[in-house]
C-alpha cells in the first residue's frame, strides 16, 4: 500500500499562536483557504495538521466543525476532510444570495457614508484598477471583495453583513476571477467605475441599476467556468 501524498496545504499554513490550540488552527485553516492557497478538493489531513501546530486531534477536529459550518470544508466517512467544492449550480446559487444582500444594504450605505469611508471605496478602486494593469487574477479578486464590501459597511447593517461577509467566504476558494478571461475582468472592472461614481453621487437608483447589471456579468463570467478542472464538481 503507497503513502498518501502530502497535501499541499500544509505547506501554506503558518503556526502563529493566536489564543488557544483551536482558535490558532481555525484561524489559520481559514486564511489559507481564503486566500486560495488550498483549492476546492484539497485534503485536510487532521493527524498532519495536528502534528504541524504541536496539538491533539481533539482541537483540530473542533475546528475543523467550525469550518464545516461555515461552508468551507467537508467530511467523508473513511475519506478524511477536504477544501468544499461546489457545482457550477451552487456556485451561481451563491451569486445570487450575495447579491441580494449586497442590494438591500447599497442604497442605505451610498447615503450614510462618510468622507472616510467613501475614500476607502476609492481607494479599493484604484487596487482594482491597478490588479487590471498588472493582469493579476488574484489581485483582483481579493480587490474586488474589498471594494464591494467598501461600498456596503457603511449601511451599518451589522446581521446583514455578517451574512454578507459569510456567502463571500463560501465561494473564496474557486477564487472565480482568477479563471475568468481578463476581457471579462476588464468589463466587471469597469462596472465597479460606474459603480464608484453612483455611490459618490449618493445617487442609490443608479447605484442599484448599475449592480444589477454588473451582477448580470458576474453570472455570465462564472458561466464560462470549467467544470473538469477540479475547481467545481459536475451538476447532478
Amino acid at each position: 500500500m503507497t503513502d498518501r501524498p502530502p497535501s499541499p496545504l500544509l505547506e501554506k499554513l503558518v503556526v502563529v499562536r493566536n489564543g488557544g490550540p483551536q482558535q490558532t488552527v481555525v484561524t489559520e485553516l481559514r486564511r489559507v483557504i481564503l486566500r486560495g492557497d488550498a483549492p476546492p478538493g484539497t485534503p485536510v489531513p487532521l493527524t498532519e495538521v495536528a502534528e504541524l501546530f504541536g496539538v491533539s486531534h481533539i482541537p483540530v477536529r473542533e475546528a475543523l466543525k467550525t469550518l464545516i459550518s461555515e461552508g468551507l470544508v467537508t467530511h467523508r466517512p473513511n475519506a478524511g476532510y477536504t477544501v468544499a467544492r461546489m457545482t457550477k449550480q451552487e456556485l451561481h446559487e451563491m451569486y445570487v444570495v450575495r447579491a441580494a444582500l449586497e442590494g438591500a444594504a447599497l442604497a442605505i450605505a451610498a447615503e450614510k457614508a462618510t468622507d472616510y469611508e467613501r475614500a476607502l471605496a476609492i481607494e479599493a478602486n484604484d487596487r482594482m484598477a491597478q490588479a487590471i494593469r498588472d493582469s493579476d487574477g488574484a489581485a483582483f479578486q481579493r480587490e474586488s471583495r474589498n471594494f464591494h464590501m467598501a461600498l456596503v459597511r457603511p449601511s451599518g447593517m451589522h446581521r446583514l453583513l455578517h451574512i454578507l461577509e459569510m456567502s463571500w467566504n463560501m465561494i473564496e476558494p474557486v477564487q472565480a476571477m482568477m479563471h475568468v478571461t481578463p476581457d471579462d475582468r476588464a468589463k466587471l472592472n469597469g462596472d465597479h467605475e460606474e459603480m464608484l461614481e453612483a455611490f459618490l453621487a449618493r445617487d442609490a437608483d443608479r447605484l442599484g441599476a448599475i449592480a444589477q447589471r454588473h451582477n448580470d456579468s458576474v453570472d455570465a463570467a462564472i458561466g464560462t467556468l470549467p467544470t473538469d478542472t477540479g475547481l467545481l464538481t459536475q451538476d447532478t
